[in-house]
This record gives C-alpha cells, sequence and structure tokens, in this order.
C-alpha cells in the first residue's frame, strides 16, 4: 500500500493562527506553543497516532519539536519516531522545523550513559542524529545538573557540539541558581551563547521563580521555556471531581499518584476552574496562558494524546491577557 503523501496546510503561518516569540536576545523565533514527545510517542503508541499528532502540529503552526535521547518508552525510540517523520512526511520541510533533543539522564548501561560528561554528551548526540535521521539539531540541551563532573567539562563539549556542526544552538535545563549563572556566563563568553533555559513552571510549581532560576534567564537575556504547564494533567477537568479517572496519570501511577489527589487540591483546583469558566477558557487553557502571560516566556511545551487535545491546548492563543484581579486571585489560590 502506497502511503498518501503528506502535504501541510498552507495556512500555518496564518497571522491570526500561532503566535511567535523571540528566544531571548536570539534571532530564533519559536511557537507560543510546542509540542512535547516525551510520552505518547514511543513504541507503545501505534505510528499512526503519532503521526497524526504532529501533521496537526505543524499543520497549525508548531514548528518545534521537543525530544530527548531517553524519551519513549521505551527510550530512544520517540526519536525514532520522529525519525520516520523525517524519512517521510517531514522531509521536504527540515528547514521549516526546530528540533531539540536532550542527554543527562539514564540512557545506555555502564558508567558512560549518565550524566554530564564529554564522553556522553557526545556520544549520546550522535545516537540521537542516527535516530532521528538528522545531519544536525536546532538546540542540544544539557538535560540536568551533574554535581560530581566539572561544570567546565560539561559547557565545553557543548560548546564544542555547536563548533562541530551537530547543533546550532545549545540549552541547560534545570540547573540549580548557582551553577546556571556559571553556565550562562562560560556560554557567552565562549562566543555559544545559551538560546534558551527550560525548567518546570506551572501554577502549581513556581520553584524556579521562587528560587532565582528565571530572574538568571531575564539578566542573561536567555530564552526560557516551559515544561509540565498542566502540572502532569493537574491542571485539566480531569481531577475537579474529586474522583481519578481509570486511564488518568494518577490511576497509572505514572509521574503522578493518586495519593497525591487530596480534597485540598481538589479545593484549588475547582477554584481555579471557576476563573477559567469567567475568561472562557478550560482550566488547561487558563494554565498556558497564565505561564505564557510572563514576559520572560518564549515558549511552553505540551504533549498530547490525541489531535483532539492539541487543538484545546492551541485554543489557549485566544486569551492571554489577565486583569490583575484575577492574577491576585489565582496568586491567592495556589499558595493557599
Amino acid at each position: 500500500m502506497i502511503e498518501e503523501i503528506y502535504h501541510p496546510s498552507a495556512s500555518r503561518y496564518n497571522a491570526d493562527g500561532m503566535i511567535y516569540r523571540r528566544a531571548g536576545a536570539s534571532g530564533i523565533l519559536l511557537p507560543a506553543i510546542s509540542l512535547g514527545l516525551w510520552q505518547n510517542f514511543g513504541d507503545t503508541v501505534p505510528f499512526s497516532r503519532s503521526k497524526g499528532i504532529m501533521h496537526y502540529a505543524f499543520d497549525h503552526g508548531i514548528t518545534h519539536f521537543d525530544l530527548a535521547n531517553n524519551y519513549g518508552p521505551a527510550y530512544g525510540t520517540a526519536e525514532e519516531t520522529f525519525g520516520r517523520m523525517m524519512q517521510t512526511s517531514f522531509a521536504p520541510y527540515r528547514d521549516e522545523l526546530f528540533i531539540s533533543t536532550k542527554a543527562g539522564y539514564d540512557m545506555w548501561p555502564g558508567p558512560y550513559g549518565n550524566w554530564g560528561s564529554r564522553k556522553y554528551l557526545m556520544a549520546s548526540l550522535d545516537q540521537s542524529l542516527r535516530r532521528m535521521h538528522l545531519d544536525y539539531v536546532d538546540i542540544f540541551y544539557i538535560h540536568r545538573y551533574d554535581p560530581v563532573t566539572p561544570l567546565e567539562e560539561t559547557l565545553r563539549a557543548l560548546v564544542d557540539i555547536v563548533r562541530s556542526g551537530k547543533a546550532l544552538y545549545v540549552g541547560i535545563s534545570r540547573w540549580p541558581a548557582d551553577a546556571l549563572r556559571i553556565g550562562l556566563d562560560y556560554l557567552r563568553a565562549h562566543e555559544c551563547p545559551c538560546l534558551l533555559y527550560q525548567d518546570r513552571l506551572n501554577m502549581l510549581d513556581t520553584e524556579c521563580i521562587a528560587n532565582g532560576r528565571i530572574a538568571e534567564v531575564e539578566e542573561h537575556k536567555t530564552g526560557f521555556i516551559a515544561f509540565s504547564p498542566l502540572a502532569q494533567g493537574l491542571l485539566t477537568d480531569r481531577y475537579i471531581s474529586g474522583e481519578i479517572p481509570e486511564d488518568s496519570r494518577a490511576a497509572r501511577n505514572s509521574h503522578l499518584t493518586a495519593s497525591q489527589i487530596t480534597p485540598e487540591l481538589v479545593e484549588r483546583l475547582r477554584a481555579l476552574n471557576a476563573i477559567a469558566v469567567d475568561r472562557g477558557q478550560t482550566l488547561a487553557q487558563m494554565a498556558l496562558a497564565w505561564i505564557l502571560a510572563k514576559e520572560v516566556t518564549t515558549s511552553v511545551i505540551v504533549g498530547a494524546s490525541s489531535e483532539r487535545q492539541l487543538a484545546s491546548n492551541l485554543s489557549a492563543l485566544s486569551n492571554l491577557s489577565f486583569s490583575q484581579t484575577e492574577l491576585e486571585a489565582i496568586a491567592s489560590i495556589v499558595s493557599a
């Protein structure tokens, strides 16, 4: 059977659709909403479903696809899925895409398949490029802080990766503020400025702001991209009834446990949902808009298990403004 040729929507860059934002002081514009392939794109999901979601994303102006070496499950299979897209649907559109990958977490057995050594980072990127059938990625991240490997070894590897042409830009994910400051200064001094800093941020988790990491990003004029904007699904309508759906992450204890769904949390979610309803949004749409309302934010990374879910998230872009009253009400609820 001959596969139908994919033709992306001719209106994918219409002015009334996707919003594009500058990454810090760079020349790069990213879609306000990016698609993350952490889950739902590995070898446990039919390729046809993953393909449909990625087609929908690109058709609606999502040019940034966020991956990592160990995304799946199983490890590496999200990159393999994306590689199939690069060999087929996306092959003619490589120059319209902004593709990221990362290394830093456990990937293969032995002492060289984890953390932030030069050997691991270099080898991991080579493997990622093979899986994705790419000559280069647009941005390569160090995925987490390594408390043992000297910072200079990790940072020098990032600089050399860019100079090798295997990545156009580099990024840092989830480093403590003091290490982040050193990293941003080092990369700038070596003429390889950090394009994006990636961290967890949502209405229920503002630790990256409280601990000074976002302030470092702003001071260095680096772009900021948020992951887990919906707090693993808490900031949706899935749990506001107080029940735990059988197919939910909390029911599967998948990065979210049933014990976290406390009566107190449910009350906070209901209060937030009431504000969202008054804004004409779902709770998830308001949660995305709340992050995008911050001037520092370049993009938020969303996952998706269906085209319908992605479409609903994209609708957040129709209302990104908050009144001071709304912001104060949200702050009061989440800090209670």
